[in-house]
């Protein structure tokens, strides 16, 4: 298992270490903070297998897609209570979900259109 290391990369400093199962956790990860960011991330399980330079890959596209998730405007969500409900299409309706009733008790949830013979 790879010891912890440093490395820099476009002007941030990111520390890399392997913490070891304790507590509910069954297996080793890998931890990382990085120099002007006050979180730090276990992106990832640490094998035995792992290098310095694919553990380095692995983090800076771990942390390059981070800042780029950060960067986009907040998703507008709606209130739990407010959410409209999904409409039920024909095809799933004939599969046997349940459809909007659109009559009284016994009225047929579709018409008969004729046409011209």
């Amino acid at each position: 298992m790879l010891k912890a290391f440093t490395f820099e990369n476009n002007g941030r400093t990111y520390n890399c270490r392997v913490e070891e199962p304790r507590g509910s956790r069954t297996q080793a990860w890998w931890w990382f903070d990085v120099s002007e960011d006050g979180q730090r991330y276990a992106p990832f399980e640490a094998t035995e297998d792992d290098t310095e330079s694919a553990v380095q890959e692995r983090v800076m596209a771990y942390y390059d897609h981070l800042l780029v998730r950060r960067a986009e405007p907040p998703q507008q969500r709606q209130h739990w209570a407010r959410r409209t409900k999904p409409a039920v299409t024909e095809g799933a309706a004939a599969d046997g979900a349940a459809a909007p009733a659109s009559g009284g008790e016994g009225a047929p949830a579709a018409t008969e259109v004729a046409g011209d013979d």
